[in-house]
């Protein structure tokens, strides 16, 4: 099957001429038609759109012309990515008839790397609320256990990925709205570094916090698509013009003799399960014998992170929707609005304050890293739950642990580990100095090797 194939073995392949561009998205095209009717990955396909950019890949590379490692990929999109003609809907009845006349960066740089799209997948509304039914369309469902969740909200992402639909998906964290999923999903999900990747044309959640990133089946496959992805953009405010490293150039280095740091208190917690505290102790022995220095360190209190967090998320959603909350209320799902309407009861010295509180988390953190390579920690504190029981993934005592590391935009990295005893994924999680994803995928490809993930059969 070529999709089990990695993004770099398809590229060799369609090099070798032993497949093709539109091989690789019938491929994909068939799987999505056997098994998204159980998953709800898609909120829409576009089979003619994938065609035609199969057959312009493979005419391309007949002609001598090669874009790169991404050249005759098939991905999808989270359906809050502006594809010009294309339906963008949010996820959300006020949404549902915008067809934008432009592509955003993210959807043009793919292409013009020479990607193949599949289609927009589901998301929470507005990339908040969720998982929900009163929607118009269904929540995606987790591939391992279709009655469990995949986290939100890059839920469609996660589960295509996850599925073996696709072996990229792009997703957007605000406050773990990539890692989330992945650590549900078993898929390895990168936040790159505020700033690393455009938000133009990307419908925003929270300024502040938002990033744009990849969910992927293998760590190699995530710093494939970073190449493609990062960059300047002079027309996005909070983009960063820093130079964009090979990340394929240290891959395979190993970690001996780096420095990792571990802030136990952040995950030792009741609600933590003994398997996913398992799974991070496993997994710094793992790393200990191959070298690396593992050190326990301090942070500032997690619920430090999580309030600043919450404050500007909830603060700048509310700004965003405004006017729609006041004139056409109804029309939201009932999670949404009920999240959104929050930020209505945040007083300006609130959002101040949370700005100055993030400054101040931000240099702690920085001061760790200017002593570890990288840190190590837990990305979710359990494993999916069940549609029944849903959490929700804003709540300050939600089991996802990620909002830190959007208050202070470094890189951080969710990477599969293990399968619970019910087979559920467990995953930890990697930050790294600021535009150091390098060293972030350096140390989780360590990781996908020691636990044996690259191994693991992914659901059917």
């Amino acid at each position: 099957m070529t999709l089990d194939m990695s993004i770099a073995h398809m590229g060799e392949a369609l090099r070798a001429g032993t497949t093709t561009a539109r091989a690789l998205a019938s491929d994909a095209l068939a799987r999505i038609d056997a098994r998204d009717a159980a998953l709800n990955a898609f909120v829409l396909l576009t089979p003619d759109r994938a065609l035609e950019d199969a057959e312009r890949a493979d005419a391309e590379l007949a002609a001598g012309r090669d874009r790169g490692p991404f050249h005759g990929i098939p991905y999808a999109l989270k359906d809050i990515y502006d594809t010009a003609h294309i339906r963008t809907t949010c996820h959300s009845r006020l949404r549902l008839h915008n067809v934008p006349s432009a592509d955003s960066v993210v959807a043009e740089r793919l292409r013009d790397a020479g990607g193949v799209l599949l289609g927009k997948l589901a998301t929470h509304e507005f990339a908040l609320g969720g998982p929900s039914f009163d929607l118009p369309f269904p929540p995606a469902r987790n591939p391992w256990n279709r009655d469990h969740i995949t986290g939100g909200s890059s839920s469609g992402s996660g589960a295509a990925v996850a599925a073996r639909m696709v072996r990229m998906a792009m997703g957007s964290d605000t406050g773990g709205s990539i890692r989330g999923p992945a650590a549900w999903c078993g898929t390895v999900g990168i936040k790159p570094t505020y700033g690393r990747v455009s938000r133009r044309g990307v419908f925003p959640l929270s300024w502040t916090l938002d990033h744009c990133g990849p969910l992927t089946r293998s760590v190699e496959d995530a710093a494939i698509t970073l190449q493609v992805l990062a960059g300047h953009d002079p027309q996005d405010a909070a983009s960063a013009d820093v130079p964009v490293p090979d990340y394929r150039a240290t891959l395979q280095d190993g970690v001996a003799g780096l420095r990792i740091g571990v802030p136990r208190a952040f995950f030792m917690r009741d609600t933590a399960t003994a398997e996913v505290l398992d799974g991070i102790e496993r997994t710094i022995a793992q790393l200990r014998a191959v070298g690396a220095v593992v050190e326990d360190i301090e942070l500032p209190d997690y619920a430090l992170f999580a309030a600043a967090g919450r404050v500007i998320m909830m603060a700048e959603a509310f700004a965003i929707h405004q006017a729609d909350m006041q004139s056409r209320l109804l029309e939201f799902g009932e999670i949404t609005a009920n999240r959104f309407v929050l930020g209505a009861a945040i007083t300006a010295a609130d959002y101040i304050n949370a700005l100055r509180a993030r400054r101040e988390l931000t240099d702690a953190v920085n001061a760790a890293l200017g002593r570890y390579d990288v840190l190590l920690t837990a990305t979710a504190l359990s494993t999916a739950p069940r549609f029944d029981t849903p959490v929700d993934g804003v709540a300050s005592n939600s089991p996802i642990q990620t909002m830190p590391f959007n208050v202070t935009g470094h890189p951080a990295m969710s990477q599969p580990v293990g399968l619970s005893a019910d087979g559920l994924p467990i995953a930890v999680q990697l930050v790294g100095r600021p535009f150091d994803e390098a060293t972030v995928f350096r140390v989780g490809r360590t990781i996908e090797i020691l636990s044996g993930w690259e191994n693991v059969t992914l659901p059917a």
